[in-house]
């Protein structure tokens, strides 16, 4: 009987990882999208992408470094998966209750916005994101998260997402991203949780850019000539004596000139 008391705290550890990870909700979902399975800091374990449609793509391993994200969970936003034309995940799910879609995202591409636009469709019917525009929301190479809540209800057979309904098949939502008319889809990550906003992991606030220094015009040091101090003696004006010189000259050749003529008419 002592045994099984034993037993029971590792069963009930057992119970608690399989089903949340540490501090956060219930992860229903979690894939790292075009790269391999990854465990993040929060101890949630993100799968090998099992699609074949699209293109894996790693090139975001070429940035340095990917803001916002810790250095260990950077290969999340590094690897994606884009493609031609639209494509879509399919997500189990079997509980009624409340959910959380986090839809991570990294431009590791295009240094400019309006490049790569897109949109977002969760179960056929519902627009999540209109228009996203990775570069104009954070920039190049910024880690940025889409939270998604929605409502699973009538025994699974409902999704509600903004109180409009729409039907669940097969035990399986869809979320889809929409080839547009600037570029193709992608998406670097997916996880979905039963719980709140406040169950999920959250990304730091976008660091503010600092403002660009103006630079001081001429003719504001002209003003303020009181303000600026020396660096070192003055130096001398090589054209300060040119006015005297110049003023003189024509003496010195006249003087030149007469004493000749005066020479020859003592001669005489």
């Amino acid at each position: 009987m002592m045994g099984c008391y034993q037993l029971l705290p590792v069963l009930c550890i057992v119970i608690l990882i399989g089903d949340r990870a540490d501090g956060v909700g219930k992860v229903i979902f979690a894939i790292n999208a075009g790269g391999d399975a990854h465990s993040d800091i929060n101890g949630i374990r993100f799968q090998r992408d099992p699609l074949k449609v699209g293109i894996a793509s790693d090139y975001g391993k070429h940035l340095l470094s990917v803001g916002r994200v810790h250095p260990s969970d950077q290969i999340l936003y590094q690897t994606e998966r884009y493609h031609h034309s639209t494509f879509g995940y399919d997500i189990p799910i079997t509980e009624d209750g409340n959910y959380v879609m986090v839809l991570k995202f990294c431009e590791v591409y295009f240094n400019a916005p309006n490049m790569k636009v897109f949109d977002v469709v969760l179960n056929g019917d519902h627009t999540i994101i209109s228009d996203l525009d990775i570069h104009d929301k954070v920039g190049h190479g910024v880690a940025y998260d889409e939270m998604v809540p929605f409502k699973v209800a009538n025994e699974a057979k409902l999704l509600v997402y903004n109180n409009q309904e729409s039907e669940i098949r097969g035990g399986k939502i869809r979320v889809e991203f929409i080839k547009g008319y600037r570029d193709n889809p992608k998406v670097n990550a997916i996880l979905v949780m039963k719980g709140e906003l406040e169950d999920v992991p959250q990304l730091p606030p976008v660091p503010v850019r600092e403002e660009e220094e103006e630079p001081v015009e001429e003719h504001e040091e002209i003003k303020n000539p009181k303000n600026r101090k020396p660096s070192g003696p003055r130096s001398p004006d090589p054209y300060e004596d040119v006015t005297l010189t110049s003023a003189i000259f024509p003496v010195f050749v006249a003087i030149g000139s007469f004493i000749p003529i005066l020479f020859c008419l003592c001669k005489l």
